[in-house]
């Protein structure tokens, strides 16, 4: 049960008739994403920016919810997309990345492509405290449930000016912002997402867009390498190399913006084609019969 009525950060931007579903990552919040939202809604695409459950609120909301309520976030926000597209992309940051890649294996033949923003299997990025891999393995114990995984400089971004805002953000502990560190308990709430989308990885054959900073401080290139080589569908990539893990504010988020609208723009392009080919189809055989 949360602990407190939490307010609502989603971000909807009504325009067009294509739709863009975007996640944020573990611990943060819609705020995150709210520039790359606003560029592809000025492109002409409809964008939602969910908020997860138990996120943006106190830390007990935080680690009352389980990757499931967040996954049944992503669901709904889906859903009220839905409503205003007929043709969705669904994606995400970090976290955010891995739960659009469950949305789009539960939903296979309703999203029309993956747009993953330094997706995250395994914080392994040169930031992270090299002790870190021993969590797992002591994760029950008290000790360990009590760990906190605390963000450390340089909190996942390279441009300066923007890392003292978020970095102040924080401190403030504002719901805009995210949480600071992040308990055990809900790291291992993670670790069971990750375990559950895996082995499913082949069997998304969506188009799909990766970014990735080369230099990621929490998760290693090796994240959207591993992806890459295991969807079962079209992988567009692009590697970034003037930022850190919050690609979407970072240095090169202009770069990033470009790159996603076009993918967008490109197959739900092809989509309008292939629909308007079966509804040809369809009517040379009415008429035929």
């Amino acid at each position: 049960m949360m602990t407190q009525m939490i307010t609502d950060r989603s971000l909807y931007m009504r325009e067009g008739r294509v739709g863009l579903l975007l996640v944020h990552g573990l611990g943060g919040t819609p705020t995150e994403l709210k520039s790359i939202a606003r560029a592809h809604a000025d492109a002409g695409f409809s964008v939602h920016c969910c908020q997860l459950a138990g996120h943006c609120g106190s830390e007990a909301d935080l680690m009352a919810s389980r990757w499931q309520d967040w996954a049944a976030s992503v669901e709904t926000g889906y859903e009220r997309l839905r409503q205003d597209c007929d043709i969705i992309f669904v994606g995400g940051l970090s976290m955010g990345a891995i739960l659009a890649l469950g949305l789009a294996r539960r939903r296979a033949d309703r999203i029309a492509g993956l747009v993953l923003y330094a997706p995250t299997l395994w914080y392994d990025g040169w930031s992270i405290p090299r002790f870190s891999f021993l969590l797992r393995m002591f994760i029950r114990t008290p000790m360990a449930r009590r760990w906190r995984f605390v963000e450390r400089h340089p909190y996942g971004v390279k441009d300066e000016r923007m890392r003292g805002i978020v970095l102040k953000a924080m401190l403030a502990n504002t719901d805009e912002a995210g949480h600071l560190s992040t308990p055990a308990p809900v790291i291992q709430q993670f670790w069971l997402l990750v375990d559950d989308i895996l082995p499913d990885l082949p069997k998304i054959g969506v188009p799909t867009f990766i970014a990735h900073a080369r230099a990621d401080d929490l998760s290693s290139l090796k994240n959207a390498v591993h992806i890459q080589n295991h969807l079962g569908g079209i992988v567009e990539t692009l590697i970034l190399d003037d930022s850190y893990h919050l690609i979407t504010i970072d240095k090169q988020r202009d770069l990033l913006c470009e790159r996603s609208i076009a993918f967008v723009a490109s197959y739900a392009g092809r989509q309008r084609r292939l629909e308007q080919a079966a509804k040809s189809r369809q009517s040379v055989a009415i008429a035929a019969e």
